[in-house]
């Protein structure tokens, strides 16, 4: 599903999912006023969630989302990349973060990505996550018993990596990373890369 107040770019991306060979748009929108009846109607497994619409805007959308199809995965997309627009994003619950200046190759990939487990992020926006993690003060961190592996895998999701780019980079394979990133699920008792990511950023955990 699509939630844009743009019918243009709505148009666009229907288009371009729909011919994505293993990919169907169910349906767009042009805000979150009635997102709940939407989602329960059409049953989207990812939602393109534009943040600035009027009426309900894509951040309280997807607080309502979270808290009633926590399952159903949701990527962000706006002109902004401020922190405080991408902070708020990433912890209510946000699966990914893109630009909507991103490629059409690049979203579908990240589409894939967060199907697949990631937290897909525009560099840029991957980018300030860290500038910001790094400006924080670690002292006092928790650690939540993380192995050193396990800490560096998380950090690589915190650059917004797919578990496919972070076997690639740890030269292990991707079932490995799967496997990894359970356990960190577990030990943060999160359900997502998306959630692993904002309760880092929160208890200053890497």
């Amino acid at each position: 599903m699509v939630y844009d107040d743009n019918a243009g770019r709505c148009e666009g991306l229907e288009l371009l999912i729909n011919q994505t060979e293993d990919m169907k748009c169910v349906g767009t929108f042009e805000n979150c006023a009635n997102v709940l009846n939407e989602v329960e109607r059409l049953h989207p497994d990812v939602i393109l969630m534009d943040i600035d619409m009027p009426e309900v805007n894509g951040i309280e959308g997807l607080k309502k989302i979270r808290r009633s199809y926590p399952d159903i995965m949701v990527v962000m997309q706006t002109v902004f990349d401020d922190e405080v627009r991408i902070f708020d994003a990433i912890r209510s619950g946000a699966h990914g973060y893109f630009l909507k200046k991103t490629s059409p190759e690049r979203l579908i990939e990240g589409i894939r990505d967060v199907k697949d487990g990631g937290a897909p992020m525009t560099p840029s926006v991957a980018g300030k996550v860290l500038d910001i993690f790094k400006k924080e003060d670690n002292r006092g961190s928790k650690t939540f018993m993380l192995t050193d592996r396990e800490q560096e895998i998380l950090g690589l999701l915190i650059k917004g990596m797919s578990y496919k780019m972070i076997a690639e980079a740890c030269k292990i394979s991707w079932h490995t990373v799967n496997s990894h990133c359970k356990k960190i699920y577990e030990k943060l008792h999160v359900h997502s890369a998306a959630e692993a990511v904002a309760k880092a950023l929160d208890e200053r955990i890497v």
